[in-house]
This record gives C-alpha cells, sequence and structure tokens, in this order.
C-alpha cells in the first residue's frame, strides 16, 4: 500500500547557537523519518551504521575557499537502545597531490524523545584537522551542541540547534544559532514493498558569531597560499580593525535545501542539493578571490544501517 503525505506551507523559525566544527549538510537520519512517519512508534533498539558521502565543495555558513574543495566523508556510528551514540569520520580530500587526509571527527552524544512529536539531543564533538588543512572551519578544536526537533501533525518539522565552538590558538570561542523548518514527502513501496522514498524541502537560517573567519585568516589563508602571503601585510592591518564585527553576533547566511533520502532494507541512499546565501560578509579587498556567498554545493551518500 503506497502512502503519500500532501504538504503544507513551510517556513522557518529555528535556532542553534554555537557551531565549532566545519559545516557538512548532515541531514535527518532516514531511520528517524521512518520512526516519525509511522503512526505506531517501533520499540527502540540499538544499530550500527556505517557509510560514506561525497560532497561537492566545502562550504561554512555561505563561505567557502578560493579552490573548490571536494571531499570524500566516511563515517561510523553506533547508537545504544537508550539513545547514547558515538560516532566518527573522515575528510578526505581526492583532488590534492598531497595531504589528501585532511582531518576527521569523533562525537559522543544522546538523542532522546520528550514526547511522540517532541525530540532532542545533545553532543559533544572533537575536531582534527591536519596543519594544512585550508577549511574555513579548521581552527575549531571541539563542539558542544543542544537540538530540539519538533513533529507538528506531521506536517511541518521546526527544529532549534545550539552550538558552542572552542578554538585553537587563543582565538575567542563562537557561538551560532540556527533555525529550520521542514515538511517530508513519503511514498512507500516505489520499486518494492518495503522500501521507502522521503524529499524533504527545508529552509535554514545560521546566525553567531565570526571568530572562526579571524582564526582562519591569520592561521591558514595567509600563510599557506601564495596569494595568501602577498596580501598578509595588508590584511594584517585590516583583521584587526575587524575583530570587534567578527565577534558580534550577526546573521551569517540563509540555506534552501531539498534532502533526497531512498530506503530498501539496510541500504540509505541520500541526495542533498544546497543553495547558500551569505550575509555580513568581510570586504573583497580581504576575501580577495574567496567564494563569500550565493553557493550551490551538493551532498550524496550511501549506508548501511543494521
Amino acid at each position: 500500500m503506497k502512502v503519500f503525505y500532501i504538504p503544507l506551507f513551510t517556513l522557518l523559525l529555528l535556532f542553534s547557537a554555537v557551531k565549532t566544527f566545519a559545516q557538512t549538510t548532515e541531514t535527518e537520519d532516514v531511520s528517524d523519518l521512518l520512526d516519525k512517519l509511522e503512526k505506531e512508534k517501533p520499540e527502540k533498539k540499538a544499530s550500527f551504521k556505517v557509510g560514506v558521502n561525497y560532497l561537492s565543495n566545502n562550504v561554512f555558513f555561505g563561505r567557502a575557499d578560493t579552490v573548490r574543495t571536494p571531499t570524500i566523508l566516511p563515517d561510523i556510528k553506533y547508537t545504544f537502545k537508550n539513545g547514547i551514540f558515538i560516532s566518527g569520520s573522515a575528510d578526505y580530500i581526492p583532488n590534492r597531490t598531497a595531504h589528501k587526509l585532511d582531518g576527521g571527527s569523533a562525537a559522543l552524544g544522546y538523542d532522546y524523545d520528550i514526547t511522540d512529536n517532541l525530540s532532542g539531543g545533545i553532543s559533544f564533538t572533537k575536531v582534527f584537522y591536519t596543519a594544512n588543512s585550508t577549511q574555513i572551519g579548521s581552527a575549531i578544536g571541539s563542539t558542544i551542541n543542544a537540538n530540539l526537533l519538533y513533529d507538528i501533525a506531521s506536517v511541518i518539522t521546526p527544529s532549534v540547534s545550539v552550538d558552542y565552538n572552542f578554538l585553537k590558538q587563543g582565538f575567542g570561542h563562537d557561538i551560532f544559532v540556527s533555525g529550520s523548518i521542514s515538511h517530508d514527502f513519503a511514498v512507500d513501496g516505489v520499486f518494492g514493498d518495503k522500501d521507502l522514498f522521503i524529499i524533504s524541502p527545508t529552509a535554514t537560517f545560521n546566525a553567531g558569531t565570526q571568530n572562526f573567519y579571524d582564526a582562519y585568516f591569520v592561521l591558514k589563508k595567509f600563510k599557506l597560499t601564495a596569494v595568501g602571503q602577498a596580501l598578509q601585510a595588508a590584511a594584517e592591518k585590516l583583521i584587526p580593525k575587524r575583530k570587534e564585527q567578527l565577534s558580534k553576533f550577526k546573521m551569517l547566511d540563509y540555506e534552501f535545501s531539498a534532502p533526497v533520502e531512498y530506503k530498501v532494507g539496510v541500504l540509505i541512499l541520500s541526495f542533498t542539493p544546497t543553495y547558500a546565501i551569505a550575509e555580513n560578509k568581510l570586504p573583497p579587498r580581504i576575501t580577495k578571490g574567496m567564494v563569500t556567498g550565493n553557493i550551490f554545493y551538493f551532498e550524496t551518500g550511501a549506508a548501511l544501517k543494521f
């Protein structure tokens, strides 16, 4: 039997505060969507998930490096029956001639249901970057996250996430607030009796401080590239003047995405196109050659979940 959920209006109201590691478009796990779409939620059980994603460009709140950085992201996650989970991932950049392994992360967290429609989670993530990493968020050392998600009558799902990012080398820490709202279109029995297809149009805003940008320019941009070294003298005079502005809480970007997920058995396939519009960018004489707004990128991948 086919089930089709008719969409209604979606708009956004979500906030999250403090994000410490490089932004990846992590969509809601399809197994969580399955649970949400079931009229009677199944009994929780432990699960193991392993997969690999391809990210067309590493984009951090509408900001990207001078050179497009496609990334392969293998990851692994084990979730206990009580909702506690441990996970790990790596960042592998295939188009480099050296230093292809750019970094990774390890996380410990807890996901929980407050009511049938309200769920939340908390986590701590330790992030690792190599000395040669040119990722915008590569000065971030670790992140504390708290989030809430509320399913309103299986029509719209607003969510809220709070992150606090600890930066390296004595730079000021960051706090990010992200807000989003989505709606799930779901069809089961697409190619067989037990498969599921979901598309979830989503609107998101991200706000916060930009000390990560200060650290990126000082520690990475001006030291690792020839263009950066040529601009370093001028930029070193400009950046300090911007420090006060970078430490202020402001809108960072708006993002519009449409995560697509297909599940059959233990196999999960996903594709997420995203269009990001950056706000409150640094002046062009500092960000010369960088991509700083209106960026389209996508993430696609496959995973096995047992």
